[in-house]
């Protein structure tokens, strides 16, 4: 994307607060609808949805050239079970029951794919019904064990992805998933992991999302704090027990149909219907609009932890390194490594910079790609906003009582390195 591309590149460089990305009121539910892929430019996108944190929904003609949208379903629009039974059917995949809760979600387990699709047949045969439950195909890391398979392609739009960028970089995670469910499957409420942004494209089948604007989640809490299971359940009405309900807004309820991708901004909790047998990809992402966000929710955990062993803070001489162990074992991250990930990030980005494009940028699925695809303006405005959390990061107390000589290098010279580049790429 060149420079004439970003008209709005000015939005870049303003300061956006983390007020401007909290909870509002969509004018009567409505969610715009995006139909047109040659009018449509990832600056509109970063303009009138990343920055103010709006959902939407981008049509078919997205995601109409993927390989998953051609070979996955069959001519009536059914998932195409031989076919994929053919490329995976040896894979083991993880299997959540939605019939079972099990606290606050539903139980896993690891099934051969193979005898996921038999049990998804007979399901249909017996009228959707099983003596096994509802099974639904959950969070299946099929692009990182099948890397060689034309699915899909990630649209431009949200290519800036800093979580499988550094989940990549140290090779131990992604968050890439496919997900396979009949016809009643559903996810309960919940809002993504670290408060990230997710899309989800519906490969085929079609289905119904309840979503709360981030901090309505506030007045769905019980008595005693704790977010409901099924948002929908009539228990919500008892006053008693869920003393604010009342107070909430009604959910955004959107209906997705084949081929369609819906965008959940960041902190925004939500509960997902499968209508029909549906197949669905889904990342959840964070990037240099939401890096704040995350950062904050990361001490709001750390917080939820201190406040729940308070009272073995004395006879514990490592207290502090206990509660980052167990928000860790929590979230998946812990305060090291979130400095990690900014610098990972950072140093992409200052390489970009520094030393320009090279061979490995024109390299599909690399981060050099994807910088140089949304260009230098966006790389120094990611270094800005990084260096705005690693500065509040560096300043936090908790961070400051953990051992910080292992990480390399400093926060402080790290920091110096970044503010630098950026007036370097300004001048």
């Amino acid at each position: 994307m060149d420079r004439a591309t970003f008209a709005c590149s000015t939005a870049f460089f303003r300061d956006y607060n983390s007020s401007s990305q909290g909870a509002f009121c969509l004018p009567g539910g409505h969610v715009d609808f995006i139909e047109k892929v040659e009018s449509f430019t990832y600056s509109d996108f970063f303009r009138d949805y990343l920055i103010p944190n709006h959902p939407c929904i981008f049509s078919a003609k997205f995601t109409e050239d993927w390989g998953s949208r051609r070979n996955w379903v069959t001519w009536d629009g059914k998932p195409d079970f031989d076919y994929l039974l053919q490329k995976f059917g040896e894979a083991v995949v993880p299997v959540a029951n939605c019939d079972v809760k099990e606290y606050n979600s539903n139980p896993k387990e690891q099934l051969p794919f193979k005898e996921y699709i038999k049990y998804w047949k007979d399901y249909i045969k017996n009228d959707y019904q099983s003596s096994r439950g509802c099974l639904y195909l959950k969070d299946w890391h099929l692009s990182r064990a099948f890397p060689e398979q034309d699915v899909y392609t990630t649209p431009v739009y949200f290519s800036s992805d800093w979580l499988n960028e550094y989940w990549d970089a140290v090779a131990v995670d992604d968050y890439r998933f496919v997900y396979m469910g009949p016809k009643g499957s559903w996810t309960p409420f919940h809002a993504d992991v670290f408060r990230s942004y997710s899309w989800s494209a519906n490969i085929c089948g079609r289905k119904k999302w309840l979503l709360y604007p981030a901090g309505q989640e506030e007045y769905l809490k019980d008595r005693h704090g704790n977010l409901p299971f099924d948002v929908t359940a009539p228990g919500l009405r008892d006053r008693r027990v869920y003393p604010r309900y009342n107070q909430s807004q009604p959910p955004v309820e959107i209906v997705q149909e084949a081929g369609e991708i819906v965008f959940i901004p960041s902190g925004w909790h939500h509960q997902v219907y499968n209508l029909e047998d549906t197949i669905s990809i889904n990342h959840n992402w964070v990037n240099g609009c939401n890096v704040a966000i995350m950062w904050c929710f990361l001490q709001d955990e750390l917080a939820a932890v201190q406040r729940e062993i308070n009272e073995w803070k004395d006879p514990i001489d490592d207290w502090h390194l206990q509660c980052q162990l167990i928000m860790k074992s929590c979230t998946g991250i812990d305060y090291k490594e979130f400095y990690n990930f900014l610098k990972i990030i950072a140093e992409n980005r200052i390489s970009v910079l520094e030393k320009g494009l090279d061979d490995e940028a024109s390299a599909k699925n690399t981060p050099k790609a994807a910088i140089s695809t949304l260009g230098m303006l966006h790389a120094v405005f990611d270094l800005k906003r990084t260096v705005k959390v690693l500065t509040s990061l560096s300043a936090n107390e908790d961070f400051k009582k953990l051992d910080l000589t292992s990480l390399s290098p400093p926060p402080e010279a790290l920091l110096h390195h970044l503010k630098a580049a950026i007036d370097t790429a300004l001048l």
